[in-house]
C-alpha cells in the first residue's frame, strides 16, 4: 500500500473542511476580478487553494488526501463558488480527475502521478479520443473541447475509446466498444488558449489536442471504475457520482451570491430608483425575491437531502444504489435550474448596474455558462423519471444516463 509522506499531508489534519472554505472565501472574493481578468486563477487564488488541500477533498488518505464525506464535499464547492464561482469550479471539477486517479491508478501510475504530494489533474474525461493498444500501453490522439481547469494542471485527465490491430475494441463485461481514461503530464499536451466564452473565464478550461502521446497501462482506469485500489468507502462512489456532487455545490454557490448581491444592492442608496429604492423597493421585487428565497432553500434541502443519504451508504460501507443516482442527478438538474432563474431574476431587477462589470454581472454570466454542461441537461430527467415510474428495470447509472449493467453484474443479479 502506498504511503502518505509528510509533506503530501499537510493541512489533512483538519477535521473542518467547510469552516476552512468559510475562512478564506473573503479573501477569494477580493481575487475574483483580478482572475476573471487573466482568463485563469491567478497566483494568490492558486496558492491560497492549493495550501489550504482543496484539491486533495476527495482523493485518498494513503496518498495524502482527505477522502472528505460527500455532504461536506457540497458544502465546500457551494462555499467557495459562492466567493468566486471560477475558483470554486477549478476545484470541484479537478477534484473529480484527482479523486478518481487516486483510488483507481494501478499502484505504479499512483506512486508516479502523487509523489510529489496532490497534484492538479485536470481535463476532459469525455471519450473524444483515440487510443491505440502499443505494446503494454496506449497511443493517444485527439482533441477535447472544454478541458476544465486545465490552465492549472500539472497532468491531464482525459478520456479515448480504445482500438486495437486498427479496430475498435469491445469491452466483454459490456459489450460496448471499450473506453479509458488517461493520465498524463500536461506538457505533452498542446493547449489551445481559446476560452473565449462568456462565463466561467478565470477557469482556464481551454480545449487541448495529443498528438499520437505514449501513456502506458499504469496511467490508465476505468471511467467507470467504483472499487478502489486505495481508500476507502468514498470510492465506491465512482466518477458517475463525483461530477455531479462538484456540479450541483456550484450552482447553490452561484444562486446564493446572486441573491446576496441583490438584496445588497436593495438596502443601498445606489439601487434602482424604479425598482430597488431603499429598504428593498417596490412590493412586486419583495414578493419576486422571497420567492427566490424559498426556491434556492427548497432546492438545497433536495441537494442536502440526497448527499447526506450517499454519505451515510458509504459509512455502512455499502454500494450506491441506482435510485440514489437518480436523485442525485435530478437534485442537480433541479438546482441548476433553479439558480438560472435567480440569476436571471438578480440581473433583469438590477437594471443597468447589471451591464457593468459587477459581482452580480459575473454570477449572471457564471451561472449560464455552467447551465451549458451536458452533464446538468434536462434531458437526463428522462432516464430520472424512467427509474422514478419503475420502468427502468435493472440498468445502472453511468455519466452518459442509464445504461445496461455490465455482464458480471448481470451474471450476479446485481442493480
Amino acid at each position: 500500500m502506498l504511503k502518505a509522506s509528510a509533506e503530501k499531508s499537510i493541512g489533512k489534519a483538519r477535521t473542518n473542511w467547510v469552516d476552512l472554505a468559510r475562512e478564506v472565501a473573503p479573501r477569494l472574493r477580493n481575487f475574483a476580478a483580478e482572475n476573471e481578468a487573466s482568463g485563469q486563477l491567478t497566483p494568490p487564488s492558486l496558492d491560497l487553494l492549493r495550501e489550504c488541500g482543496f484539491f486533495g477533498l476527495l482523493a485518498a488518505r494513503p496518498l495524502g488526501g482527505a477522502e472528505a464525506k460527500p455532504d461536506e464535499a457540497l458544502e465546500v464547492y457551494e462555499t467557495l463558488c459562492e466567493a468566486d464561482a471560477a475558483a470554486g469550479w477549478v476545484v470541484m471539477a479537478c477534484n473529480v480527475a484527482t479523486g478518481s486517479a487516486s483510488g483507481y491508478l494501478p499502484d505504479a501510475g499512483a506512486e508516479k502521478v502523487f509523489g510529489a504530494g496532490i497534484p492538479i489533474i485536470a481535463g476532459n474525461g469525455g471519450p473524444f479520443g483515440r487510443a491505440d493498444v502499443d505494446g503494454k500501453g496506449y497511443r493517444v490522439s485527439g482533441r477535447w473541447s472544454y478541458g476544465s481547469g486545465v490552465l492549472h494542471s500539472t497532468w491531464i485527465h482525459t478520456g479515448a475509446r480504445v482500438f486495437e490491430n486498427g479496430k475498435p475494441r469491445i469491452n466483454p463485461a459490456t459489450g460496448q466498444p471499450e473506453v479509458r481514461t488517461f493520465i498524463l503530464p500536461t506538457q505533452q499536451a498542446r493547449l489551445l488558449g481559446n476560452w473565449d466564452v462568456l462565463g466561467l473565464r478565470a477557469t482556464g478550461s481551454v480545449d487541448y489536442e495529443l498528438d499520437n502521446v505514449a501513456v502506458p497501462q499504469e496511467f490508465t482506469h476505468s471511467p467507470d471504475a467504483n472499487i478502489a485500489l486505495r481508500g476507502g468507502n468514498l470510492f465506491r462512489l465512482g466518477v458517475v457520482g463525483m461530477s455531479p456532487l462538484g456540479h450541483t455545490g456550484a450552482a447553490l454557490g452561484i444562486a446564493r451570491r446572486a441573491l446576496s448581491e441583490l438584496a445588497e444592492l436593495a438596502d443601498s442608496s445606489g439601487g434602482r430608483p424604479s425598482r430597488l429604492a431603499i429598504q428593498g423597493g417596490d412590493s412586486q421585487f419583495q414578493e419576486s425575491f422571497g420567492l427566490a428565497e424559498a426556491q434556492l432553500r427548497s432546492a438545497r434541502a433536495f441537494c442536502y437531502e440526497t448527499w447526506r443519504d450517499v454519505a451515510k451508504t458509504l459509512d455502512d460501507g455499502q454500494p450506491v444504489q441506482t435510485r440514489q443516482y437518480t436523485l442525485m442527478r435530478l437534485a442537480l438538474i433541479h438546482v441548476t435550474n433553479v439558480a438560472a432563474d435567480i440569476c436571471s431574476f438578480a440581473y433583469k431587477t438590477a437594471g443597468g448596474v447589471s451591464l457593468r462589470s459587477t459581482a452580480l454581472q459575473r454570477c449572471f454570466r457564471d451561472m449560464f455558462s455552467a447551465s451549458q454542461h451536458r452533464l446538468v441537461s434536462n434531458s437526463f430527467a428522462r432516464d430520472c423519471a424512467q427509474d422514478l415510474l419503475g420502468l427502468a428495470g435493472n440498468k445502472v447509472w453511468a455519466i452518459r444516463g442509464l445504461v445496461d449493467p455490465p455482464a458480471e453484474a448481470r451474471s450476479l443479479g446485481g442493480a
